[in-house]
């Protein structure tokens, strides 16, 4: 995969990788913090840390002894941007589909001639 874009759909692929993405959206935390909610060893949070790293999902930089993991966000905008893409083609699509829709109903005799259920009940 060469291009970010498939990285970070890669990345993010995974259920614990996207914990820990919506954790870092409330601020940084260290490889330790991160690996406090999973049964899993420092080592596989550090992989899977890699991962969202390689996919620019992640920083970490050094502060003093705490190596704080960062999330970069702008690349959400990344995502959006080819989300909103296919979302705007895709509500084209329905569009069209409803006008013709409502032109076929147009035609229907049936829907011309409209009957209203309560009309001819006795009150």
């Amino acid at each position: 995969m060469s291009d970010q874009l498939s990285r970070v759909f890669a990345a993010l692929a995974d259920p614990t990788r996207r914990d820990m993405v919506a954790r870092l959206t409330e601020g940084d935390h260290t490889v330790n913090d991160l690996a406090a909610p999973y049964d899993v060893s420092l080592q596989a949070v550090s992989k899977h840390l890699k991962v969202l790293e390689e996919a620019g999902l992640v920083t970490r930089s050094r502060e003093a002894q705490r190596r704080p993991v960062h999330l970069e966000a702008e690349v959400f905008d990344l995502m959006t941007k080819w989300i909103e893409r296919y979302r705007r083609r895709a509500e084209e699509r329905f569009s069209r589909l409803d006008a013709v829709l409502a032109s076929m109903q147009d035609e229907d005799p049936a829907h011309r001639d409209h009957h209203d259920p309560q009309e001819g009940t006795a009150s």
